[in-house]
């Protein structure tokens, strides 16, 4: 068939959300907020934030203020109570922003971060620090990588000893997302080194200026470019017994626990970037002219957009069951896990046709689709590595 089709189709991901019977009035709401937000506060900005390396505070304050960093947080501490499928909406909208950079920099504090503090926090530390975390006053990291152990929880190897009422930290971190500019970080750290692995571990809130705490570097990243990330480095620093963040020795436990949340953040921002992706380039190739004809009347282009299409479709609704399952209160380990493998594979592949697509111009940092692809690449990595991810599909398959 070589017949050029009427004309070039204009889906959007709005368009698809709203037949999904997952969401409801207030989330269509929240998703149209969140567009408005990114379209006049973000798009004509965010590219002086890829150059500075990190994300404004008055972004992170206005976006407090407009209640995006509490959708998830009772409305004690300002925020609106609002489910896993809230989350979701959130993370494909800012991953539609087409700046990952800065989707990362909020969804780390919303949903990596601050859930540590809320979820194991005592009465008085929530009542402390929530208040300012959902207002954007205070931006929150959570540290778990190191030099040696990544999706290994279990292998890591920062400390943090007992003396009297006061916890002794000593060990590095890396990779950590708000590391330059946070205010409170949530440190996995052993305090136990007797007892097994997974009840060795505990969570510890730490402070920017606390003694013997240091950002050691700031890293220079492929992608995500305004996205501040750090090493980290404890150096007999001192915090009072305390700022465990929960019971002591089951850090581990938490960190799991959340891993579902951020693989289901990663998975609804990675259909977002790739439905930005794929609505960029059909803007594209019907404009672009070549052999006396458009790039979408080419039918091997356009079938494969077309293909490309229907698999975010795919993922999208993928990541949609497995936030419901959730909602629900099921265990969706297995449904979050293909979702992060799948999506953050896809968004890949869609980005390398994108980028194709687009010619030499794909290939010029002055083209949205060239920063969008280098960002792309670390969403089969972090989070859970795509490797990581099929193992745990796989030990689910029998």
């Amino acid at each position: 068939m070589t017949g050029s089709p009427v004309a070039a189709p204009r889906s959007s991901s709005e368009a698809n959300a709203r037949r999904s019977a997952y969401f409801r009035e207030e989330h269509e709401m929240l998703r149209d907020q969140v567009r408005r937000f990114v379209e006049q506060e973000v798009k004509p900005k965010a590219s002086a934030w890829e150059e500075q390396g990190f994300v404004p505070r008055e972004i992170l304050r206005r976006m407090g203020d407009l209640g995006f960093l509490g959708i998830r947080y009772p409305a004690e501490y300002g925020g609106s109570d609002m489910d896993t499928l809230a989350t979701v909406v959130l993370s494909e909208e800012l991953g539609r922003s087409t700046f990952s950079g800065f989707a990362i920099t909020v969804l780390v504090h919303t949903d990596m971060a601050s859930v540590h503090i809320f979820n194991g926090g005592s009465r008085a530390q929530k009542d402390k620090y929530m208040p300012d975390i959902v207002a954007g006053r205070k931006i929150v990291a959570v540290g778990v990588t190191e030099p040696s152990a990544g999706s290994d929880v279990k292998a890591i190897r920062t400390t943090a000893r007992r003396d009297g009422n006061h916890l002794v930290l000593n060990g590095a971190k890396t990779f950590i997302t708000n590391g330059v500019y946070g205010d409170l970080y949530c440190i996995a750290a052993k305090s136990d080194s007797a007892a097994k692995p997974s009840q060795s571990i505990s969570m510890v809130l730490v402070e920017k200026g606390t003694p013997g705490f240091k950002v050691a570097r700031a890293l220079d990243k492929h992608g995500w470019r305004s996205s501040d990330t750090a090493e980290l480095v404890f150096e007999d620093c001192r915090v009072p017994a305390e700022n465990i963040l929960g019971k002591e020795g089951r850090g581990f436990y938490s960190i799991m626990k959340n891993f579902q949340n951020e693989r289901i953040v990663l998975g609804a921002m990675a259909m977002g970037e790739a439905q930005a992706a794929i609505e960029l380039t059909l803007d594209w190739i019907t404009q672009r002219r070549t052999f006396g004809t458009t790039l979408f009347e080419k039918q091997a282009v356009r079938q494969r957009l077309a293909m490309l299409a229907s698999k975010v479709e795919a993922g999208r609704q993928l990541v949609y069951h497995a936030a419901f399952l959730d909602t629900q209160g099921i265990d969706a380990t297995r449904e979050v896990s293909m979702a992060k493998a799948y999506c953050g594979e896809l968004v890949n592949e869609v980005m390398y046709a994108c980028v194709q697509f687009h010619g030499g111009m794909g290939f010029m940092r002055e083209t949205p689709i060239e920063r969008m692809s280098r960002d792309a690449r670390v969403q089969a990595i972090g989070g859970g590595a795509t490797e990581v991810m099929l193992e745990e599909v796989a030990k689910r398959l029998r």
